[in-house]
Parts: structure tokens; C-alpha cells; sequence
């Protein structure tokens, strides 16, 4: 049986192949590995480690890196770092050769008009798990569903949306409705 940052390691690895578009098309599967399969946290721990990721600054992949601090310290933080940029980087190095060389190939073309669904379909998932795993029942969907559409539809600051969305719970908190 492998060491927990090496079963770490072995989670992350694939899914860092699997981030097509951005880091955010994997989360739905890492979630799934991480909550469903591993039992190593629970959908409220991942949501907040999901929102605590979002408002670092870096990449959104950093998930990965706080998830391995969460399950297994330092040494379980370094086993996902790797895991999850480490296949990507190689890969990239040599595609990014290749698609140099190629650039006006109409076979290269095609696969990045091919992706782009699957990197949209694979970040609507992850909105999917992330709402489905939202603490706060209706009302904690309907926020993140309002704020979905005001960022969609006008210029509004992403901060006055979270202050709204913490101001609407602590109110209802106080409200006694929570």
C-alpha cells in the first residue's frame, strides 16, 4: 500500500492530463477522487477549499496544492503540486514544438476547434459539482446562481458580489432564518 503523498501523487497525475482549456475542467473528477473515491475530505471541506484557491492569487490549479497541505501536510502539498503540474509541463513543452512547426496545418486547427466544447463542457461540470456541493441548501444556490448572471450580464466587481453573498447569510443568520 503506498504512502499517503504517494497515493496523493498517483490521484493528481492523471487529472493533470485531463485539465483541457484550464485547470478548472478537472476539478469535477478530482472532487469526485478526492471526496467520492478517497474519502479524503468532504464535499464541504473541497467547496471551501475551492473558494479558498479562488481568492489566492497564482493559478487555479493551486487547488491541488492546497487540497495535498489539507490531506497530508507539506509532503502531501508537494506530491500534488507535481502531480498536477508535472505531466502537464512536459506535455506542453512538446506540443508547443509542434504546434511552431505546424501553426497553419489544418489538422491542428481542427483539433482546437474540437477541444474548446470539451474544455466548455468540462467546466460546466465543475459548476455542477461545486453548486451540488454547496453548504447553505436553496439559498446558497441561489446566490451563486445570481451572481453567475450578474458577472455574466454586467461589469459588476466580483468582490461587491462575495460582500453581498456573506452580507445576505450573516443577515439571515441574525434574522434567525439560518
Amino acid at each position: 500500500m503506498p504512502t499517503l503523498p504517494l497515493s496523493i501523487l498517483l490521484v493528481f497525475l492523471p487529472l493533470s492530463l485531463a485539465t483541457i482549456g484550464s485547470g478548472q475542467s478537472a476539478i469535477a473528477d478530482m472532487h469526485r477522487q478526492i471526496v467520492d473515491v478517497h474519502h479524503w475530505m468532504s464535499a464541504a471541506q473541497f467547496v471551501d477549499a475551492f473558494a479558498i484557491s479562488r481568492l489566492a492569487p497564482g493559478p487555479g490549479s493551486l487547488l491541488a496544492t492546497l487540497i495535498g497541505w489539507q490531506i497530508a501536510g507539506f509532503w502531501g502539498a508537494l506530491a500534488a503540486t507535481i502531480g498536477i503540474f508535472g505531466p502537464t509541463a512536459l506535455l506542453i513543452y512538446g506540443v508547443a514544438h509542434i504546434w511552431s512547426r505546424f501553426k497553419e496545418a489544418r489538422l491542428l486547427r481542427a483539433l482546437e476547434r474540437g477541444l474548446r466544447p470539451v474544455a466548455a463542457g468540462m467546466i460546466l461540470a465543475t459548476g455542477y459539482v461545486l453548486l451540488q456541493s454547496l453548504e447553505g441548501g436553496w439559498i446558497g444556490r441561489t446566490i451563486a446562481l445570481v451572481s453567475t448572471t450578474l458577472l455574466m450580464l454586467t461589469p459588476v466587481n466580483p468582490l461587491l458580489l462575495i460582500g453581498g453573498g456573506a452580507g445576505c447569510f450573516v443577515g439571515l443568520h441574525i434574522l434567525g432564518l439560518l
